[in-house]
């Protein structure tokens, strides 16, 4: 019976383990892989490196790893490769990407971790649903160039074809000639930024005046090369024999670990006399000033791009800045403008606008004016009794409160002729501002 239990346990226990690995046994698989096909290499060398991101069932679209960028070197994409490999039994699907990494600077490089999007069905299905699948980055070890290898003509590459042209006869030449001399390399495996210029000797008798540059890569689904042509016009300014002296091109093999070099050999020229010495001058400008137009126009093309002569970030921080500002003045502005609408509203009904009105009239000899504006302003002091004679007699002088009774007495008669003195006026008016009456006066106000 014991045995009987036991048996029965154990079937039960192993029936729930099935039950509960289920559906982890049907769940989809997706995961990636990042390998390397050298782990060292030196400056310029291509380290070859694939992605890989395989699934459990299939794709149901292209696999894009979108614009891949390695800091301190040149990233050159090839090509996805369909791909296949059996894990515990069960053959998988997967997707190759093919990149190939120049390092550009002695610093040791890192392969970034990526976020590739995925579209592949569950277990069953059929539909393909959206993944993001991330790899692991990868450092590559970057090492210097060896000793006694100048750096400013280190290439890195398999092969190196090395030509040249001229435009002329070189066994033909007088003083006051421009020959053209074009040197092309083209160099298998590497990119264009990375096969250096050509170093062009100094010769006596002779003014060179380069060309720009041309550079181009080439690529193909399982390969990259580059060439660069460069072009020199020479300028024979003395008669007789000059060498152009042989120009060496040397190249770091990374397969046979040898330093290949290429060779062109010297050139001899014999520069005949010419009579017509003049023109040697206006060859020479004409040169000169192709010259400074082509390196202008290069100044210009390796020129960042600008708006009125700031960087785009820099030109929109600005233009932010002057919107915030012209939206700060317009708002000061609005406040201003209401500011003053209202001051004026105050103002015109104060009684210093109608004492500085009196006074006007007064100054004019405008009676009418001088009558009317008197008893207004009058009016705005907010007198016990509101006549120029109480005003005289509270805050003005004997002689003003004379002169009042005078004025009203006429007005009375009506006789508008009468001149009030301005001072005594003024004089009465700062009394009463200083009486501290004015803390009274409500339609209006009284500024000293």
């Amino acid at each position: 019976m014991r045995s009987l239990g036991k048996t029965v346990f154990l079937t039960w226990v192993l029936g729930v383990l099935l039950v509960i690995s289920f559906p982890s046994a049907q769940a989809q698989k997706l995961w990636s892989e990042v390998s390397l096909n050298k782990q060292s290499v030196y400056l310029g060398e291509p380290v070859e490196v694939t992605v890989s991101v395989y699934t459990s069932t299939w794709f149901t679209a292209g696999v894009d790893p979108g614009n891949v960028k390695v800091k301190d070197a040149y990233t050159v994409f090839f090509r996805n490769v369909s791909t296949s490999k059996t894990v515990a039994g069960k053959t998988v699907s997967g997707v190759q990407m093919i990149f190939n990494v120049f390092p550009n600077s002695a610093e040791n490089i890192t392969f970034p971790e990526l976020e590739i999007e995925v579209e592949t069905p569950k277990e069953g299905g059929y539909e393909g649903i959206a993944h993001v699948v991330k790899t692991k980055p990868r450092q590559i070890k970057v090492r210097p160039i060896p000793p006694g290898f100048e750096a400013e003509q280190w290439l890195v590459t398999t092969s190196l074809s090395v030509s040249q042209q001229w435009d002329a006869d070189i066994r033909n030449v007088k003083v006051g000639d421009v020959l053209t001399r074009t040197i092309s390399r083209n160099a298998a495996n590497t990119v264009s930024q990375l096969l250096p210029p050509v170093i062009w000797n100094s010769v006596a008798g002779i003014s060179e005046y380069p060309y720009r540059s041309n550079v181009e890569s080439h690529r193909s689904k399982t390969a990259i090369s580059a060439k660069r042509t460069e072009t020199m016009r020479y300028l024979f300014e003395k008669e007789g024999e000059v060498v152009l002296p042989e120009m060496e091109f040397t190249w770091w093999n990374p397969y046979h670990k040898k330093l290949y070099k290429r060779t062109l050999k010297e050139v001899k020229i014999d520069v005949q006399p010419n009579p017509d010495l003049g023109m040697l001058a206006s060859v020479r400008d004409s040169l000169q000033a192709q010259i400074a137009k082509t390196e202008a126009a290069e100044e210009q093309a390796e020129a960042p791009f600008t708006i009125l002569g700031m960087s785009v970030k820099k030109f929109v921080t600005v233009l932010a800045s002057i919107i915030l500002l012209f939206v700060a003045f317009m708002l000061m502005l609005k406040w201003a403008l209401n500011y003053r609408k209202n001051y004026l509203l105050k103002y015109h009904s104060s009684e210093l606008y109608y004492f500085k009105k009196l006074k006007k009239a007064i100054r004019r000899s405008n009676n009418k004016e001088q009558v009317k504006n008197l008893y207004i302003w009058i009016d705005r002091l907010r007198l016990k009794e509101p006549t120029l004679t109480y005003f005289a007699e509270v805050y003005g002088t004997e002689s003003f409160y004379n002169q009042a009774q005078l004025f009203e007495s006429r007005i009375a008669e009506g006789d508008l002729t009468y001149k009030l003195d301005v001072k005594e006026l003024s004089k009465g008016r700062k009394k009463f501002v200083e009486s501290g009456r004015n803390t009274i006066i409500t339609n209006g106000w009284i500024n000293p």
